[in-house]
């Protein structure tokens, strides 16, 4: 440590203590007052890839057909579906359902239009709709109609008839998708070429404000779930209830996310105490720890606001672990500052103080570094929530470093010495067990990794990325419970849509059509179908590609394909509503000039609900929408939209250009999908920033390597696991050997920092290790303890993710400290890469 900087922090931080403490809190309480600022975000965005080409598409899809974002509520009465109070319990709940703050409209069997109950013709149904609230309803034919048609059945009434769905979609935000649309341009800019200042300027403002108007939009959306839970316990006297859909997996999750920052919060917290009170045993350590943890995690709440930067279910830990890894700096120093007061008595308060600031700054600054650089890595995976963790990390410890080494020095110095304290106690015998172990088996246990190793790179092989979303949730939570249902009952709940393009060269004939005799089919048709013009009638049916009679066959073939695969559940498409007028009037499907009438004559209620989400207003293009069984545990997305791809292509014709597939399930896939290249990635990157690091601290490129190895084979060990219990890698597993990389070699870090010191003085290995093990051996185990006992909190998550990420990254810890008290110093003894350094401190 540099002299002049040493003799800085004397003077400053040390010889005005009290200063130190003001400016500290005035620091705190400035960022403190953001704290008000700081917002969750679970939305659908946090799912997805960092500029996915395929997101564009999804959004513009969705722009032209409609959202899928609407509540899905299942309804299971006690007795009869059909009966008077059945219905009237429905009908009164649909009632309040509408009358909720934000709510557009509520679908449910009493509002859809039936044709064949009675059987309707089709010039009757140009005349008006029956539904099952119309007088002239038939309730037996309703009934059947429900449990047979294409459209109904599966999607608003369950196969056994025993339970309905009631859709709940909300008001269109014109805000929102404004604000959306001019940054994704401005983002889609910036990608392309350098904005200028004042286009960088605009992105800024348009994303400031788009955040915050999406934080007031998120409290209204959880204030609206909170509505529609309270009206349907109004109505579960009388039926068995469940709520699904996006919005409400959004509301819930952030709910979960609170929950998780304040349990394992105050968890860890209480957990830290005791675990402070059982190794130091003094009330000072436990006050001042507490405290200077306590500052740290509130000062990057207020960032967090400052910055606007929204919390995810995967960087819902960070204050855990920026509790745990506050706590690890100063369990160092407190251990380094009671050898020392041990040591010499003679010594004030401030000189102890400074010298274990000597002593330890370094190893302390370099472990927090290659910590940072652990979190840093995250950002090369390409996944929004998992870049914004790593950030989030990089700026919490930066922010525990300094306080570790301003609030509490200062605090110590005001405080006064203490007692000196025998330190002979069951860690020491521990660590002096894993020492002798070491000379005894030292050939045995480093063949022991050797094989771990093996085995690990062996199970790494096995690694998958494939795993349903309804898994991330318990099965006693509703949103576990909402899905399976659906899954069940309902035809499938993951969103996904097949978009069928008219080919290429169907537009390179209409546009030589057009100039030819445009102008004669204009005025030919214009009086007999309005104003519509070539959009509507006979202008549609001739100009269009898909709707006429010789392209219907080739709608219900690409509908058929699709719904006969096995992983399809509810299919809707044109395809449908063929199929129920079809079966009024088949004549009707087979000349075009009919089929036009029909068209022109459908009253707006039917082309809404039944053709304009299906088809675009030209005619040239199809939306076949499916629903995926989520709960099918053989589910494999990718396989699935290979299938549906290459399928229509090679056995039904189509050209690959005119075959798009998109929604939740092609953007959630294309995370999971990359997911191994981002595990590649951030290993690469961490490998590679570490060792530069540990070579430039310790001027040694053997050694450097040697430190790195075991906290390698540890973090390959979690993988290995992995592979062999066939967990799979999600948003949160895969930052796991990241982390485990850069925390373990903190511990790597101050061994060798103690070991090179010790071998200064005895000029023998055996005894540096033996004396690294009593000393500094101890505080790895405080250190590497604490980290496993806090991160153990997580496996009461309603989170599995979250579940596999606390108890995996636990288990690292312990592999971690296990390599580095027997393989570190087993390896440093075997190549010897002191021998070169003398006595270089």
């Amino acid at each position: 440590m540099s002299s002049l900087f040493l003799a800085a922090y004397n003077r400053f931080i040390l010889g005005h203590p009290i200063i130190t403490l003001f400016v500290t809190v005035l620091f705190v309480v400035a960022l403190g007052s953001h704290a008000h600022k700081f917002r969750l975000d679970a939305s659908a965005d946090t799912l997805i890839l960092e500029n996915d080409a395929s997101l564009k598409y999804y959004r513009s899809i969705k722009a032209i057909y409609g959202t899928d974002d609407s509540l899905v509520i299942t309804y299971t009465p006690e007795g009869d579906l059909f009966s008077d109070e059945a219905l009237e319990d429905l009908r009164q709940f649909r009632s309040k359902l509408s009358k909720v703050d934000r709510v557009a409209t509520v679908t449910s069997i009493l509002d859809v239009p039936l044709i064949n109950s009675p059987p309707v013709t089709l010039f009757e149904l140009s005349e008006g709709i029956i539904t099952l609230e119309s007088p002239e309803a038939d309730r037996v034919l309703a009934k059947k109609e429900f449990l047979t048609s294409p459209l109904y059945r599966d999607l608003l009434v369950s196969a056994d008839g025993q339970s309905t769905a009631l859709q709940v979609t909300f008001e269109a935000d014109e805000k929102r998708d404004s604000l959306l649309k001019k940054r994704n341009i401005l983002r889609a800019r910036q990608l392309e070429t350098e904005l200028s200042m004042e286009e960088r300027q605009s992105l800024q403002e348009v994303s400031d404000e788009y955040d915050s108007y999406n934080a007031v939009l998120q409290v209204q959306l959880d204030n609206t779930v909170k509505a529609v839970r309270k009206i349907m316990d109004e109505h579960r006297h009388s039926a068995s209830l469940f709520l699904g859909g996006v919005p409400m997996i959004v509301s819930d999750s952030i709910d979960f996310v609170r929950h998780d920052l304040l349990v394992f919060g105050l968890s860890v917290l209480a957990i830290l105490v005791v675990i402070l009170t059982l190794i130091f045993r003094r009330p000072r350590w436990v006050i001042l720890s507490m405290l200077t943890c306590a500052v740290s995690g509130f000062s990057m709440i207020g960032m967090l606001g400052l910055l606007r930067w929204p919390i995810t279910v995967v960087s819902s830990n960070f204050v855990l672990l920026l509790l745990i890894l506050t706590l690890s700096l100063l369990v160092h120093l407190i251990v380094r500052y009671r050898e020392l007061l041990a040591e010499k008595l003679e010594s004030s308060q401030r000189e102890l103080i400074l010298e274990t600031v000597k002593s330890k700054f370094v190893p302390c600054l370099y472990t927090s570094i290659t910590t940072m650089v652990a979190f840093g890595s995250l950002v090369v995976s390409g996944i929004r929530p998992v870049i914004d963790f790593g950030w989030i990390m990089v700026i919490g410890i930066s922010i525990a470093q300094v306080i570790t080494f301003t609030l509490f020095p200062a605090t110590l110095v005001l405080l006064g010495k203490e007692k000196p304290v025998d330190e002979h106690d069951f860690t020491e015998s521990i660590t002096q067990f894993l020492a002798r172990k070491n000379e005894q088996y030292g050939g045995r246990i480093i063949s022991f990794f050797i094989v771990f190793a093996l085995l690990s790179v062996w199970g790494f092989t096995k690694l998958t990325v494939e795993n349903r979303f309804i898994d991330y949730y318990k099965d006693s939570t509703e949103i576990y419970q909402g899905m399976e249902l659906i899954d069940r009952k309902f035809g499938g709940t993951t969103p996904l849509d097949v978009v069928i393009d008219a080919p290429a060269s169907f537009f390179v004939e209409e546009s030589g059509a057009e100039d030819e005799d445009g102008d004669f089919f204009d005025d030919e048709f214009e009086d007999e179908f309005g104003d519509e013009g070539a959009g509507a009638g006979a202008g549609l049916t001739a100009t269009s590609y898909w709707f006429n009679s010789q392209k219907l066959d080739d709608i219900l073939a690409i509908h058929d394909y699709i719904d006969d695969l096995r992983e399809s559940g509810k299919v809707i498409s044109l395809a449908t509503t063929i199929r129920m007028l079809g079966s009024l009037n088949e004549d009707v499907l087979t000349n075009d000039f009919e089929l036009a009438i029909l068209y022109k004559k459908l009253p707006p209620v039917i082309k809404n609900a039944l053709i304009r989400p299906y088809m675009s207003e030209d005619g040239n293009q199809l939306r076949f929408s499916i629903r995926v069984f989520e709960s099918d545990p053989t589910l494999k997305r990718s396989e699935l939209l290979t299938k549906i791809k290459n399928g229509l292509i090679q056995e039904l014709g189509l050209e690959a250009e005119q075959v798009n597939v998109t929604g939740m399930v092609v953007l959630y896939n294309n995370m999971l999908q990359s997911l191994f290249t981002s595990q590649i990635l951030t290993l690469g990157v961490v490998f590679v920033a570490i060792m530069l690091m540990l070579a430039g601290l310790f001027r040694n490129i053997r050694l450097a390597t040697i430190a790195i190895v075991p906290n390698m084979i540890a973090a390959g060990m979690v993988l290995g696991i992995m592979g062999w219990l066939k967990i799979p890698l999600d948003m949160m597993t895969i930052t796991i050997a990241a982390i485990c990389i850069g925390i373990a070699v903190d511990n790597s870090i101050h061994y060798v920092h103690r070991f090179k010191s010790e071998y200064a003085i005895s000029q023998d290995y055996w005894v540096a290790a033996r004396r690294s093990h009593q000393t500094i051996g101890r505080a790895m185990y405080y250190t590497s303890m604490t980290i496993t006992l806090g991160f153990s909190v997580l496996a009461f998550s309603n989170f599995i993710p979250t579940i596999y990420f606390g108890l995996l990254t636990g288990f690292s810890m312990v592999a971690a400290l296990l390599a580095n008290m027997t393989l570190l110093p087993l390896l440093i003894i075997r190549f010897k890469p002191l021998d070169v350094l003398g006595n270089v401190r």
